[in-house]
């Protein structure tokens, strides 16, 4: 078997890192650059912590702060006719997975026109140059957009969040600063953080796992498993920092390997109810967890033991039901609903996510097979 591994060219690591986009935008040459962020990021100070170096490199920028939760098709063609304007030649994307996945479809675009309606980046795009070149800034600690190959889009037309998968989409750049971090409110911080094990779990027991994205993931979930408590309800400085790191290493994993239906059901909520991407992940995690148990146990053994859990003499259902328990703890912890009903979503609504799962382009890599009839069953569990 003939495996691929695709990582980004740069990334920076630790506090204060944000002041080397400065060297990288001149050295690279860059003249003026999109910056590509949401509204919330602007008015809490974030944005100016990031665009201050900008102007100290004599870098020419237009911000475009119209990116939403669950960012649309309408985000992606408004942000690039900014781009278009002003014939920018990078992109610098500043925020969550919202605004570095709208990046990634401008750049996208800009260097493969053929694809202006966006729609038709669904799934895997045949598209022939890369991105224009995107540095990436992320401030949550969850999708690790800046290190994937991956960017999800909703197609507010029909309903629908369309999984894009693309080599050409990585960003050139990565700057990984946990100062940017550092303010995220708890809940966000909480989902997000679950996002990121959800990545680091599903990418080790899907189909296409193997030796080096294992072992990132493993690494990934031990850290967040251990830190995310402390980094999400008490702000701890150090435990924020791991969980900025462990994200951006669970990416380096799923991004070479997929996902599974945790995922495809997360889509149909974001699309139809426009839940938020961490809180959809989290609330359905220990659901597929133990449906997709029976056909994996040993590698919930070795995630238990990357918790810190003891796994030794357990039966594979006691494996498995360990794990499940450890992930529903810790969700608890972090103040995050356990069922659909406490997030508002009608129950009649469950066959029509279902059927939109099943289709999901993360449906394929679960590993356990799945039809329609399972995907509604989880969702009645959950509910």
């Amino acid at each position: 078997m003939i495996n691929r591994v695709v990582l980004n060219e740069t990334s920076y690591f630790g506090r204060g890192s944000r002041e080397k986009i400065m060297d990288e935008l001149n050295s690279r040459g860059f003249k003026k650059v999109l910056v590509v962020t949401d509204r919330n990021l602007v008015e809490n100070g974030v944005l100016e912590m990031v665009t201050g170096y900008i102007e100290k490199s004599g870098t020419s920028y237009y911000v475009f702060d119209g990116v939403k939760p669950n960012p649309t098709v309408k985000n992606v063609k408004d942000g690039l006719m900014m781009a278009q304007i002003n014939s920018v030649d990078a992109i610098v994307a500043v925020g969550g997975g919202s605004p570095i996945d709208t990046a990634k479809a401008i750049g996208i675009i800009m260097t493969n026109p053929e694809y202006i309606d966006v729609v038709s980046l669904d799934g895997v795009a045949n598209t022939k140059n890369k991105a224009l070149p995107i540095i990436a800034l992320p401030t949550t600690a969850g999708t690790a957009a800046e290190v994937t190959i991956n960017y999800v889009i909703t197609d507010e037309v029909n309903t629908k969040k369309m999984v894009c998968v693309d080599v050409h989409d990585i960003p050139t750049l990565a700057i990984i600063d946990p100062d940017l971090m550092q303010g995220m409110p708890q809940n966000v911080a909480a989902q997000t953080g679950m996002d990121a094990l959800t990545h680091a779990m599903e990418g080790y027991i899907t189909k296409a796992g193997w030796l080096i994205p294992d072992m990132f993931h493993i690494n990934a979930m031990a850290l967040i498993y251990k830190n995310l408590e402390s980094a999400a309800n008490d702000k701890n400085r150090l435990a924020v920092e791991k969980i900025g790191y462990a994200q951006y290493i669970a990416g380096m994993g799923f991004s070479n390997v997929g996902l599974g239906i945790v995922h495809s059901m997360a889509h149909s909520l974001g699309a139809f109810f426009d839940t938020p991407h961490g809180l959809a992940n989290a609330l359905l995690l220990p659901y597929v967890l133990k449906f997709n148990g029976e056909t994996c146990p040993e590698l919930f053994r070795n995630m238990g033991s990357a918790f810190g859990l003891d796994m030794k003499n357990t039966t594979d259902e006691e494996a498995v039901d360990k794990v499940v328990q450890a992930v529903r703890d810790l969700s608890k912890k972090l103040h995050i609903p356990q069922t659909l009903s406490e997030i508002g979503v009608p129950k009649e609504m469950i066959p029509t996510l279902a059927n939109q799962a099943i289709n999901d382009a993360c449906t394929p890599g679960n590993p356990r097979e799945v039809t329609v009839e399972d995907i509604i069953k989880i969702y009645e569990e959950a509910y």
